[in-house]
């Protein structure tokens, strides 16, 4: 081999191993392509030599996907694949970190038009239980990342995708770089950027291997400023934020040297708070009489640094000593020569960050870790709601948990209901370790083994159900027992629940379960000669009615020609009715159907509607809405918890809404609250998703037929759901585009069209909820004789001729809204109740116009203001925009 070959070879051996050392020297990163397959691929990226692995270990749901390879060639290897996740409100990244220190949080995110769609998608992020960011992608080849400064608490941190509105969240890449904890010091909460910039010439981001801790870096330019620059090395160690020489080097100074110059920027949300950091290095070689001397002023002459002389080749760094705001949002910091100074200001670097308060503390730990091991131990992973942290927030809690949740303290884990889940195996200790655990329901799994003793140390536990285990040993140990003689806990083998018993022998299921049987068989009987007898009398009803109830109607003219309800899953008797409402003893509202009460349902709060026979909605209405709602299942719309079809009394028993109607919280009838613009785009966009899904996710496909205020229901937190679904009928599904019908509706929601003509098609709801979407902006009375323009819609549209939208926008508001989301409402608004029925959208683009209007309002609330460009980040100049003054 010739020495020239041996010299090469040596050269590769060398340079092989100088890569591998530089890509270790990542110390701390944790770098994840999300998506890349093959699950165990590494490699190193090109451009900034780090090294990438996939995220298949970090995370259990999702599907891979690949931007289109037309755009791959804009973007770095990282942002090539991605993982979408069409399934579930919130999945969540798992990712080990170092408890109590300072992480660099990034997601980055590339459309690419991965699935086809060209559907551009919008989403939040969380960390742990908090929103952190929304993600609203701009463009099929645009580059979305965001940022967040974070403090973890604990070893394990989540990063969480959350749905919010039809499209699905993905995500290119998910990056951890860890600070040092002396940077970045705040006196509450995390920090989003909102810039991080460098005077430069050169349009290239500074990243990793420049900046040993990945922070981006982007350069800035503009007419109103000049650069200076060095070769020469920069002192950086005295600094904590380890700016990068490339960055440090150059510096900004005024074109105009002998004019102030102001570096100006605006949040959108005038409340937000935020951090400022500048850093200082001489870069000139000054002369003997040179002095560069200058004073920093902002929002009008406020002090924040004076008689600041940049020291020759050595940092400087300077950081609001407190978080800052500005009434208006707008920041102008003015650099000022001194009487001193011979040379112009300079700046080499400026970093601005936004708080974000990150309030909801996360479930306490251990329960948090026994929670994790169970959905191991019995691979729950099929279990869609099971990601993130399992108690909070409340929208997103684990299904099948119910949660305290203390004042000021975290939340507790206080019932487990894994019923028909699948479970095999013992049952497993970690169970134990939910301490304030009251319920505990396994039945209906295929779980062997003992029934463990550590349940008698459970000292909250009042009920376990473990009935529906065949292979399950039910032999009851002696400390369990004891706690069952003392009536604190409660033990239901195969149905049947454990009494009490005198003394401590292990064989006392045998004997209870002998005698439960003979007492159920003897009542089997009793009940059968029961019925035989009453069957002979005439029937009667003898049970109490609710106090509106107006005189009965015989059975036989309610219902003769009406055939019983499909399913019988959820009836309940009459009798329970009386017991669940307490005899009807707290109404919650009344209507032409009758009256609601409220009541309780194993420990529920449930809303129960019963029919007045004097109701217009007679059996045929109400046979409708319960066999639409057994079938029927959205977020958006109230769920059936059961139904009464007892002789004359029929009820419909609903999930409890605490915040009543929206109508009610529009009038200020619930306690004068008004709702947010925020809140009102919400729930006009859930409200909106439901009825869309009765459109399009039906089969057959229903049309509501009375979308109206009073039945848009509100959770706790104004979560919207659509009610009252008895005048719904299903409309054809291919050939005719409508069904013709008697006219039903509320009048001022009714559609012209179709009470004009009878046909009944899907643009009739949509119809009734432009009309709501009107009510939403301007807190008006649909009819109100006393307008110029009685009907909201012709007011609307005559308001609308002076050009002035705040004319119409609720005065309870304040001015505090999106004029932008505002006009977009009310131009849908307006599409939607148009006369002609063909003019008019279909719900699926109501919901993704309403999803851009509350996506206009967050960012406005929180002043998001991410980067977009296909190869760079992009400081748009309405957001951060220096200058000369």
């Amino acid at each position: 081999m010739k020495f020239l070959d041996w010299f090469l070879l040596l050269f590769i051996f060398a340079f092989t191993i100088l890569r591998s050392v530089e890509a270790q020297n990542q110390a701390g990163f944790i770098s994840l392509d999300c998506g890349l397959v093959p699950e165990n691929t590494t490699y190193v990226e090109n451009t900034i030599n780090i090294t990438y692995k996939s995220d298949a270990d970090y995370i259990d749901s999702g599907s891979v996907g690949k931007i289109k390879d037309a755009y791959k060639t804009q973007f770095q290897q990282q942002l090539w694949s991605l993982r979408s996740f069409p399934d579930g409100q919130r999945n969540c990244y798992n990712v080990n970190v170092t408890a109590n220190s300072k992480y660099l949080i990034r997601g980055s995110f590339v459309y690419g038009n991965y699935d086809g769609l060209n559907q551009l998608p919008s989403f939040d992020l969380h960390i742990g239980p908090n929103k952190w960011s929304s993600v609203t992608i701009k463009g099929v080849a645009n580059f979305s990342m965001t940022e967040i400064i974070h403090v973890v608490t604990q070893e394990r941190l989540q990063v969480c995708l959350v749905k919010t509105g039809p499209t699905t969240p993905f995500i290119s890449s998910l990056e951890l770089r860890p600070l040092p904890n002396q940077s970045y010091v705040t006196e509450t909460g995390s920090l989003t950027r909102f810039a991080r910039v460098f005077f430069s010439t050169s349009s290239s981001v500074i990243r990793y291997e420049e900046d040993p801790n990945d922070q981006v870096w982007s350069p800035f330019l503009n007419t109103y400023t000049k650069t200076i620059s060095t070769d020469n090395h920069v002192d950086t160690s005295l600094s904590f934020y380890e700016v990068p020489q490339a960055v440090i080097r150059t510096a900004g100074v005024p074109a105009n040297a002998s004019e102030p110059w102001s570096i100006w920027w605006t949040l959108d949300e005038t409340t937000q708070l935020s951090y400022v950091y500048m850093h200082f290095a001489e870069v000139q070689t000054l002369k003997a009489n040179d002095i560069r001397e200058f004073n920093i002023t902002y929002n009008g002459g406020i002090r924040w640094y004076a008689w600041l002389r940049p020291e020759s080749l050595k940092i400087s760094s300077f950081a609001s000593r407190r978080a800052m705001s500005s009434p208006d949002g707008k920041f102008n910091f003015t650099f000022t020569m001194t009487g001193n100074s011979t040379l112009p200001p300079l700046l080499n670097a400026l970093e601005i960050y936004t708080v974000v308060d990150l309030l909801q503390l996360e479930t306490v730990k251990d329960e948090v870790s026994a929670m994790r091991n169970i959905k191991k131990t019995y691979g729950l992973n099929k279990k869609v709601s099971w990601q993130g942290d399992p108690c909070v927030p409340q929208l997103y809690r684990w299904e099948g948990l119910n949660c305290s949740y203390p004042d000021s303290e975290p939340s507790r884990i206080i019932s487990l209901n894994l019923n028909g889940s699948e479970l095999n195996g013992t049952i497993t200790s970690d169970i134990s370790k939910l301490t304030q655990l009251i319920e505990l329901d396994l039945s209906k799994n295929d779980l062997s083994g003992d029934i463990p003793a550590f349940f008698a140390d459970m000292k909250l536990l009042k009920l376990i159900n473990v009935s529906g285990n065949p292979k399950l040993n039910l032999t009851v140990p002696g400390s369990l027992q004891e706690r069952i003689n003392s009536k604190s806990l409660t033990l239901v083998l195969d149905g049947t629940t454990i009494p009490t018993v005198k003394g401590k022998s292990s064989k006392s299921p045998v004997v209870a379960i002998a005698a439960s049987v003979a007492g159920v068989f003897a009542l089997i009987i009793i009940v059968a000669i029961f019925f035989v007898v009453r069957k002979k009398k005439p029937e009667r009803n003898t049970d109490p009615g609710p106090p509106s109830a107006s005189p009965g109607i015989a059975k036989s003219e309610t219902r003769s020609s009406n055939p019983s309800i499909i399913s019988k899953d959820r009836r309940i008797t009459y009798s329970e009715v009386l017991k669940m409402t307490n005899n009807f003893q707290r109404v919650l509202g009344k209507g032409g159907f009758g009256t609601v009460y409220h009541g309780n349902l194993d420990d529920a709060e449930v809303a129960v509607k019963m029919l007045s026979h004097s109701s217009a909605q007679g059996y045929k209405e109400f046979k409708a809405e319960v066999e639409l709602l057994l079938r029927v299942h959205h977020r958006h719309l109230v769920g059936l918890v059961g139904y009464c079809d007892d002789g004359d009394n029929l009820a419909l028993i609903y999930e409890y809404m605490a915040n009543g109607d929206l109508r009610e919280n529009m009038s200020g009838k619930r306690g004068g609250n008004v709702l947010t613009w925020e809140n009102r785009m919400q729930i006009a966009v859930e409200s909106a998703q439901g009825l869309e899904y009765l459109h399009n996710g039906c089969r057959p496909p229903m049309v509501h037929r009375d979308v109206k205020t009073t039945n848009i229901l509100l959770t706790e937190r104004y979560g919207a759901k659509l009610a009252d679904f008895g005048l719904s009928r299903s409309f054809p599904i291919d050939g005719e585009c409508h069904v013709s019908t008697v006219v039903a509706g509320t009048p001022g929601y009714l559609d012209p069209e179709y009470y004009r003509t009878n046909w009944l098609s899907e643009k009739s709801d949509v119809y009734s909820f432009g009309v709501v979407l009107l009510e939403i902006v301007t807190n008006q009375p649909v009819i109100d004789k006393t307008r110029e323009r009685p009907h909201i819609n012709e007011w609307v549209g005559f308001m609308l001729t002076k050009g002035d939208i705040r004319s119409i926008i609720d005065p309870k508001l304040m001015g505090d809204y999106d004029t932008n989301g505002a006009w977009k409402i009310v131009e849908l608004a307006m599409a939607c109740v148009n006369p002609s029925s063909n003019q008019r959208p279909k719900m699926a683009h109501v919901v993704m116009e309403l999803n851009e209007c509350v996506a206009l309002e967050i960012a406005r609330r929180q002043g998001s203001q991410e980067m977009y460009s296909n190869n760079s980040l992009d400081y748009s100049l309405s957001e951060f925009a220096p200058g000369a003054r």
